[in-house]
């Protein structure tokens, strides 16, 4: 029997817009959402989707260190930069894939819809197997008013009506042809510019969690969904010493800090990295750190502590947690903590991917008892709260 082949399906997700509504000092597709930017939501929603071949996202390239701040390690392709409108960007977005090898289906999809399920993808690539195109959609159950003047002006008839979402998908040549012939048009979706051309779309129904993110509300209700799913909330905690050798400098949470000694130990001897990579893998019951990276082996002499606590991190994000908190005491007497604890609960944060109001960093002495008392050394004990799905 002959063998079936199946359609290359590529994503293109359009992030190329401004975020005026939303009022932040960035795009709300590169703010945090319950540990991971909204977008880097988006584009795993779909790279985890089995029948999509790749993705790929058009962005305003003013703003190409977000985005890749955002989708660093996923292994994406170049972004496409976008026009003026959503309209040329997804035109944009088309002519470049057209260029690189046309895929046999397409699906757009909004930056901005994170909490689109793998279910929803499915349907609407299956729609396209008796259709040139199709559209995840909500029918509408509230009863709708027409305004006027700040009153109502009548009742609308919602029979038959649905809010449309994304994705939407197409026949590549299909929607590309429709939207080469609607440049210069304002078109309000692809779906319209298909309509246009004379192309059937289907709707496929989706869900309600499938919105869009354009307020700060919506980001709350954006996070407490993810939430919602991630009941099993695990407190791990780390504990670590490290002597006192020869040296003008000390590594401390991520940051080199002036001193009249180092740290002796095989990598770089930070104790509150260390202590913090063991208490989130006590978290995930998945060992301690020698057992991830054991002293014995050479790969790890000098080695940047940071790269200990990505992999816990990434344990974590293997598993669909989140970091939901993480909290560092240094314990010595000198040098003093105090002037670069912002510094370090920043760095935590960029090694974890995490915002930085979820990282404290505090410091300690012993009262000049004990081992630290003595300044023979710097102790570190930390605890990280993460939550993963039930």
């Amino acid at each position: 029997m002959p063998t079936c082949i199946a359609p290359t399906c590529i994503a293109l997700i359009v992030a190329g817009g401004s975020g005026q509504r939303f009022g932040a000092e960035r795009p709300k597709q590169y703010l945090d959402l319950a540990g991971k930017p909204v977008l880097r939501r988006t584009v795993e929603a779909f790279l985890s989707h089995p029948q999509v071949t790749a993705v790929r996202v058009v962005i305003d390239p003013s703003w190409r260190d977000a985005y890749e701040a955002a989708v660093a390690g996923l292994g994406l392709p170049a972004p496409v930069s976008g026009g003026a409108s959503r309209q040329d960007s997804v035109r944009n977005g088309l002519e470049a894939l057209a260029a690189e090898g046309a895929p046999d289906l397409v699906l757009i999809h909004d930056a901005a819809r994170p909490l689109i399920e793998n279910s929803t993808i499915g349907a609407v690539i299956a729609a396209l197997d008796s259709t040139p195109g199709a559209i995840a959609a909500v029918q509408v159950a509230d009863t709708l008013k027409r305004g006027k003047d700040g009153a109502t002006a009548g009742t609308v008839d919602r029979e038959g009506l649905w809010r449309a979402q994304t994705p939407q998908g197409f026949h590549f040549s299909a929607i590309l042809e429709a939207h080469r012939a609607a440049a210069g048009l304002s078109l309000t979706d692809d779906a319209a510019v298909a309509e246009r051309a004379g192309l059937a779309v289907s709707l496929v129904p989706s869900k309600e969690d499938n919105f869009k993110v354009t307020t700060p509300d919506d980001l709350i209700r954006a996070s407490r969904a993810i939430m919602s799913n991630l009941w099993d909330v695990r407190t791990g905690s780390g504990f670590d010493v490290h002597r006192f050798t020869d040296g003008d400098f000390v590594t401390l949470c991520g940051l080199r800090v002036p001193h009249s000694h180092g740290l002796e130990g095989h990598s770089d001897a930070d104790v509150g990295l260390h202590a913090l990579t063991d208490a989130i893998l006590g978290a995930l019951a998945a060992g301690d750190i020698g057992s991830h990276f054991p002293p014995t082996d050479q790969r790890w002499r000098g080695a940047d502590s940071a790269r200990f606590l990505r992999h816990a991190a990434d344990l974590v994000a293997e598993r669909g947690g989140v970091i939901a908190h993480a909290d560092v005491t240094i314990i010595c007497e000198r040098p003093k903590v105090g002037p670069h604890r912002a510094a370090m609960a920043e760095r935590i944060a960029q090694i974890l991917g995490i915002e930085v109001g979820r990282v404290s960093v505090k410091a300690t002495t012993t009262e000049q008892l004990g081992f630290t008392g003595r300044r023979e050394g710097i102790a570190a004990q930390a605890v990280a709260t993460v939550r993963l799905p039930g």
